[in-house]
């Protein structure tokens, strides 16, 4: 699951990323595969450091993955991210993995600097950089938006060779084939739309890495708005309220319709992007995603807006308990015969 550690005027900052941190214990101790926190730099999210949220909560856990997610690899050093999730790498015995993006927000850039018209060149130039310093410990570079190294050393190494490195898409094909061509697993949001509509960047991906020469297996993960209670009526009105503020308040900034229930209730079905139910409506549409996609993993995000941390440690429960064991299964068993389900 992943979470951007929303800020709720009901709890105290300090308060909110210590519950973060337990829900990261508690998705390990259910036996999740991974836990992600994402990067912002603004009033409404707490983890602007995600690496730090991370390795606290790399002392909580055992065997959980730890991921950013995403980390804004544009207005970032990948010097410093490459040291920062090293580090975590060390502490937390071989389990962090960078999720690099361009960033759903603008903020970071003039924080650090940054000019938005070198969106696409920043993020290209800067995700070179960080496989350059993930592939040796001595890096010689150039380029144009930062100063260059010659035979420069970069440490701490981490315990992972090498260190994992995913590139996190919303729908640009030009960072699907990126992606692809590097040879890089690939996240794929899908947070508004039919997911039906994103099979075709999938299907570029894959293609991608075969015209490469990269292994046509390099994982794919589907990064998805959801959660869980016992039953769907009580998941949809958990979730609904602290999730339509979230999302009306974006919307009003970037000149988007209002939500609405009705809206949400059609986003909720098995053909709409949200991910929300009981362990087996849900269990059923992840399975359905994987007809359709093929993916490795999927990452829910939970806990949206001011949702109590009490609700969102339940469904991390029930995610871990119930749901990941029905789609585990099930997909293991399509696999052993792949016939029985006809062609992705």
């Amino acid at each position: 699951m992943t979470t951007f550690a929303d800020a709720s005027p009901a709890v105290a900052p300090s308060q909110r990323l210590r519950e973060t941190v337990e829900q990261i214990a508690l998705a390990d101790e259910v036996g999740l595969d991974m836990f992600g926190v994402g990067e912002h730099h603004r009033g409404d999210y707490l983890a602007s450091a995600p690496a730090m949220v991370l390795a606290a909560g790399a002392e909580r856990s055992s065997r959980i993955r730890l991921s950013s997610a995403v980390t804004v690899l544009s207005s970032d050093d990948p010097v410093r991210v490459f040291q920062n999730f090293a580090t975590l790498d060390l502490l937390s015995g071989g389990r962090a993995e960078i999720m690099a993006g361009r960033g759903s927000f603008v903020e970071s850039f003039p924080l650090f600097g940054h000019d938005l018209a070198d969106y696409d060149a920043l993020f290209a130039e800067k995700l070179d950089l960080l496989l350059a310093v993930r592939d040796h410990p001595r890096v010689t570079w150039s380029g144009q938006h930062r100063p260059a190294l010659t035979d420069q050393p970069v440490y701490p190494r981490p315990v992972q060779d090498p260190l994992p490195v995913w590139v996190a898409v919303g729908g640009n094909p030009q960072s699907v084939v990126r992606a692809g061509m590097l040879g890089l697993p690939m996240a794929l949001a899908i947070i508004g739309g039919t997911p039906d509509r994103f099979v075709p960047f999938a299907e570029l991906f894959r293609r991608a890495l075969g015209e490469a020469g990269h292994n046509a297996a390099t994982p794919l993960s589907l990064n998805m708005h959801g959660f869980v209670a016992g039953t769907d009526a009580a998941a949809s009105d958990l979730y609904y309220p602290s999730h339509s503020r979230v999302m009306n308040r974006i919307g009003r900034e970037r000149g988007w319709s209002p939500t609405n229930r009705a809206a949400f209730d059609a986003a909720t079905t098995l053909q709409g992007p949200y991910v929300v139910g009981s362990p087996e409506r849900v269990a059923e549409k992840m399975l359905l995603h994987h007809e359709l996609f093929g993916h490795d993993r999927i990452a829910l995000q939970f806990a949206v807006g001011d949702i109590a941390h009490e609700h969102v440690m339940r469904a991390i429960e029930l995610l871990g308990t119930e749901v990941a064991p029905l789609v585990r299964d099930e997909v293991a068993r399509r696999r052993a015969t792949p016939a029985a389900i006809g062609q992705h």
